[in-house]
């Protein structure tokens, strides 16, 4: 069959199945390169949003989305019947863990069967959701090929490109990071990298689907562990009264073999809690134990509880009890400067200390409201008042946008776990892994 006309001039079509933290971005970027997009959800408040040129994603301005919709270059809707129409399907769906934490692949499952009703012979799919290695064979490829009676690289093609989505990176944009592609046969990888290679400024074609899934569980897991070993040696460090952030730095200047990642409240977003137990998952199907894997997640679910325990500790310092206390979360979402709280370790910090009893509040440039345990909570205004009436400010979560000095002049204790105070003149502040408080008598802080 003719590979796909339009290609290289954008003549050809696009759908992007799901306009979350991945679909949308990436389907302003398509636009971007002078596609028409069909952008589709089922969530039909949010279709209605973007087609009115309001986004939802901090890093999709509305000026961007708007200029892109009116022009119909993107065009928003939940109807997967414009797959009709399109040339190239890419499939952005949500791959979380289920109640076992085991994969959970029934988005990708339910928008492949959507899919295979209305696709067209010589479409291109795309499966970018992080997912198990055979996840693309299996689910999209076997599948299309036994309901449709097609072959793949023949017919249609399949490929796999893992989503490099970073939220809030001002340094790497879509454009810029380099895209990871796979096919299921050469003539499939041939077609997935010359459209890629028109939306993205270097595209890295890999020999199989299976090794461009795995490359993505490989990134994620590399950061899942590393970041679970900084927050154990942080611990340590409290133990010792040494700072675990001068540890980090002195290690950084070597200029080889050592890459620095600093301590947390846990981790958070849609990978990292998640993919790493994907390839975990997927290793003991096949009779292989990743040690790593298991002992990183135990230490990342660990730390809300810990730093639950850290505070009440504090507090009990300044003779107060936990329970009735009156602390402010500094931040919520789950990394700084982006609205996103999948996962986020801060509001389960937060459930924590609910549960045993505290009065808690947030404030979050970034995230306006929220649900907690199902129940609404709204942002608190940053001002002097809102510091110096707590009994201990929490900061979770780092943003740029908060006057940290403020912060520090006005709460009579900070519990810093991110190191965003670092800068500040005076003030009482704890800082996780550090050699103790700084400031009045008192602000010192003890271990674990």
């Amino acid at each position: 069959m003719e590979r796909i006309a339009g290609i290289e001039d954008g003549a050809a079509k696009v759908a992007v199945v799901g306009m979350g933290y991945v679909g949308l971005p990436l389907a302003v970027a398509i636009a971007r390169a002078g596609y028409t997009v069909y952008g589709i959800d089922t969530d039909a408040g949010k279709v209605a949003k973007l087609q009115a040129g309001v986004s939802y994603i901090l890093d999709v301005a509305d000026a961007e989305l708007s200029r892109w919709t009116a022009c119909g270059a993107l065009r928003p809707g939940t109807d997967y019947a414009v797959l009709g129409q399109a040339d190239i399907a890419v499939l952005c769906v949500p791959t979380p863990l289920n109640g076992l934490r085991e994969p959970d692949t029934s988005f990708i499952e339910e928008a492949v069967g959507q899919m295979v009703r209305y696709l067209r012979k010589g479409t291109l799919i795309i499966l970018e959701s992080t997912t198990y290695p055979g996840t693309t064979e299996l689910l999209v490829r076997r599948r299309i090929e036994e309901e449709k009676g097609w072959q793949a690289g023949r017919d249609f093609y399949v490929s796999f490109s893992p989503e490099r989505v970073d939220p809030g990176n001002r340094q790497f944009s879509l454009r810029s990071t380099p895209k990871v592609i796979g096919g299921s046969t050469p003539a499939c990888l041939e077609v997935g990298r010359n459209f890629y290679a028109a939306v993205f400024e270097r595209v890295v074609a890999v020999s199989s689907n299976e090794a461009a899934e795995l490359a993505k569980l490989l990134e994620n897991t590399f950061r899942s562990v590393n970041i679970a070993l900084v927050n154990e040696m942080a611990l340590l460090c409290e133990r010792m009264g040494v700072s675990i952030w001068e540890v980090v730095e002195a290690a950084a200047t070597k200029p080889f073999g050592f890459m620095p990642f600093y301590p947390g409240p846990g981790v958070g977003g849609h990978c990292i809690p998640v993919d790493p137990l994907y390839l975990s998952w997927k290793a003991g199907r096949m009779g292989v134990r990743l040690k790593f894997i298991e002992l990183a997640d135990e230490l990342h679910r660990s730390m809300p509880e810990r730093l639950a325990a850290r505070i009440g500790a504090l507090l009990e310092g300044e003779g107060k009890r936990l329970a009735g206390a009156s602390i402010v979360l500094c931040g919520i979402a789950y990394k700084k400067d982006t609205d996103d709280i999948r996962e986020s370790p801060a509001l389960e910090l937060m459930e924590h200390l609910l549960e045993k009893g505290a009065r808690v509040v947030y404030h979050d440039p970034h995230v306006p409201v929220c649900q907690v345990n199902g129940t609404a909570w709204a942002s608190q205004t940053a001002e002097p008042q809102l510091w110096a009436h707590a009994d201990l400010v929490v900061i979770a979560t780092d943003h740029t946008a908060v006057d940290y000095q403020q912060v520090a002049d006005y709460a009579p204790l900070v519990f810093d776990t991110r190191n965003a105070a670092r800068d500040c003149i005076g003030g009482r502040i704890v800082l996780f892994g550090g050699s103790g408080g700084r400031g009045g008598e008192g602000g010192g802080g003890g271990g674990q």
